[in-house]
Formats: C-alpha cells, structure tokens, sequence
C-alpha cells in the first residue's frame, strides 16, 4: 500500500496504480496525455479542449463548477483529479464519495513542478514527469535570461466582464505576471476582486491592460471599449498561457517572449 498527499493535505491510498482517471481540471488533463497516461482518462470536463480530439473519444462529465455525479459513478474511476481553484467544495466532497480525489492547489511553477513528480510517482510515470519537468526548467532558464534586461511595467490583467474582474494577489497569474517583470497595479488585493473601470484611471502611470481569452473570451471591441474609458492601451492575451500549469509551461515562456517582443 503507498499513500500519496495532496496539495491541500489530505491523504490517498494505492495498493496499486490507479487506471482508470477522470479529470476535473483542463490543463491537468492536458498534462496526463503529456505523460502518456491518455488510455487511462475515462472521463474529462466539456472545457478539456487539449488535445482537441479528446472530448469526441472520452466521457464528458460536465464542466469545472458543476459534473453529472451519476455518470461519474458509471465510469468506475479509480482516482479523481480536481483543483482547489477550479472545483468547488461541494464537487470534491461528492466525488471523495465516489472514489479517491486528488486536489491540486497551484500557485507558483513549484507548485507545478511539485505536481507533476507526484503524478509521475502516482501512475508510475516517472521518467515521463522527469522530461517535462526537465523541459519546463530549461525553458524557464532561458526565459529569465531574456526578461533579464526589460524593464518593469505596470499592468492589469482582466478574467471577466460584467462584473469586471481582475486577477490579484496569490493566483497563479499573478505569479506569472511576475516572472514577466509585470507589476499587477492590483496585488494588494487578493484572488480575483471586483473593480470599478473608470477608476483605473487614478491608478496612473499605467503601461497595459491586458485581456484574457479566457475564462471570458474577450475580443477586439471589448478591447476599444476598456480603452475609451481608461484612456489606457489593452491587448488580448492568451489566458491559457497564464493560468494553464502543467505542461502548457513548456510553450507559455515562448509565448512570453513573443508578447514582451
């Protein structure tokens, strides 16, 4: 019997290795088809769009914030992964009924890092966890010998609109806005808060605003729009970039340079 600790404390238990997965989390389900564990996936939310051809092979179970519990049963997982930020309470409390659940609680590229040892041990993917956690480094070591020589700029990055909402302090975001020597304006508030618009204004000296593709899909006419009423410049960014951790770390530092560029 090996037990593993989740990334919120809680224990789980294997006498053997868990094949059947279902996974509640699109960039953790991204990353178990980058550990080669794609065979094992059983079931898998309607917003795991990568690979783009999973969700026509695999079982939909529902979305992020609400899955068809019943279903879930049918499938006779062996483990099921959800995230602290992503899946509520109420769902891990239901799927620990069903089977042992794994919570991750991502933070920082540790954080990240940290997890994807633990799956490599989990679901003896162990060689597979070390290269892309081999991947991940080199990419990052790169990257901060790029960002090395820029300059700090100002920043707000926008999740949602109507109500506007900005990403803050301990996200995942933030740390990643960071490691781009982008100073969030809204890092004394935590999580994801509400703001008023026209107020950003007294914020001064602000160089971007930046609009994520997701969880809202922003596009081109929201962009005029926070111009005209923050006198600020907006660009559309790519949210999976910022908030996908895993193995989506291995393009997001190219997709950096890019920005910054």
């Amino acid at each position: 019997m090996k037990t593993y600790q989740d990334q919120i404390g809680s224990l789980l238990e294997f006498d053997k290795r868990p094949k059947r997965i279902i996974s509640l989390v699109p960039s953790l389900t991204e990353l178990l088809v980058d550990l080669g564990l794609e065979e094992s996936i059983v079931g898998l939310t309607k917003f795991c769009i990568h690979p783009n051809y999973l969700k026509e092979i695999k079982t939909i179970v529902g979305g992020t914030k609400n899955i068809n519990i019943e279903k879930i049963k049918t499938l006779k997982p062996d483990i099921i992964l959800c995230n602290k930020e992503e899946n509520t309470k109420e769902i891990v409390k239901l799927c620990k009924q069903v089977a042992p659940t794994h919570v991750s609680d991502i933070y920082t590229i540790d954080d990240t890092l940290e997890l994807i040892k633990l799956y490599g041990n989990l679901f003896y993917k162990k060689t597979e966890a070390k290269e892309i956690i081999r991947k991940i480094n080199f990419e990052l070591t790169d990257f901060l010998q790029f960002i090395n020589t820029k300059e700090i700029k100002k920043v707000a990055y926008f999740i949602w609109k109507t109500p506007w909402m900005i990403a803050a302090n301990n996200t995942f975001i933030n740390h990643l806005l960071q490691l781009n020597k982008f100073d969030n304006i809204y890092q004394n508030k935590e999580r994801y808060p509400e703001i008023e618009l026209d107020k950003i204004k007294l914020k001064g000296n602000l160089d971007f605003l930046f609009l994520s593709s997701e969880p809202y899909p922003f596009k081109e006419k929201d962009v005029s729009e926070i111009e005209q009423i923050t006198n600020s410049k907006a660009f559309l960014v790519d949210g999976e970039m910022f908030s996908w951790y895993g193995s989506r770390l291995i393009k997001a530092f190219e997709y950096f340079k890019t920005l910054h560029q």
